[in-house]
């Protein structure tokens, strides 16, 4: 893991974010992701594990509403200086919330499109690190602490139609999470995919 600044500032696709110590600094995972996420957004989008809130406000050009959700208070507030800052607010609804996957959001609302990168790096104890930015790719053992419990609980969150793009890596078993797709119901067609050193990475769109 590389040393970071206190601060680091990037720019993508005309966008300029800022990213704390303690949150996820976007990297070709979050690019990769984006990009599908800013030609394929509609409606009420959530935001899961928002981070610096680059899917979010790449949502925003299409989308109604935009619900930007992390489990890290640090990376909440990161997005919404972001989103203000790149006039995501302007374009759409904002809303930002502290949230463990979706416990903290209401269970009545559901969403057209769920945006979800998820902390998929195999972890041992020994390679966590102190601070709010573990949770930004700390996967456990096998890369599926968080995956797991998201992909049983994101259907029953999305809207008639709705659909689900999912950022998948190599890293933590893609087979399986194609594998709990479908035991959920549900088809899936991968939209785009890319190499990065030692990830493949691509993206799954899903939908019932």
């Amino acid at each position: 893991m590389r040393k970071r600044k206190s601060s680091s500032r990037i720019s993508f696709r005309g966008k300029k974010l800022s990213c704390s110590r303690e949150t996820y600094l976007p990297c070709d995972d979050s690019f990769l992701l984006a990009q599908a996420v800013a030609s394929r957004s509609r409606g009420d989008v959530l935001d899961m594990g928002t981070g610096c809130g680059i899917q979010g406000i790449a949502a925003a050009g299409k989308a109604k509403s935009v619900l930007f959700a992390d489990i890290s208070p640090e990376a909440v507030e990161c997005a919404r200086k972001n989103a203000e800052m790149n006039g995501a607010t302007e374009r759409c609804v904002c809303r930002f919330v502290e949230s463990d996957l979706f416990d903290a959001i209401p269970e009545a609302e559901k969403f057209d499109v769920i945006i979800f990168n998820p902390p998929y790096l195999p972890t041992k104890p020994g390679e966590r690190v102190k601070g709010a930015i573990n949770s930004a790719w700390d996967g456990g053992r096998d890369g599926r602490r968080v995956i797991d419990p998201f992909l049983g609980r994101f259907g029953a969150r999305l809207k008639e139609g709705g659909i689900l793009l999912y950022l998948d890596c190599q890293l933590s078993g893609t087979r399986e999470t194609k594998k709990r797709l479908k035991e959920s119901g549900f088809r899936f067609r991968t939209v785009a995919r890319k190499r990065a050193g030692n990830e493949r990475l691509s993206v799954l769109l899903a939908w019932k």
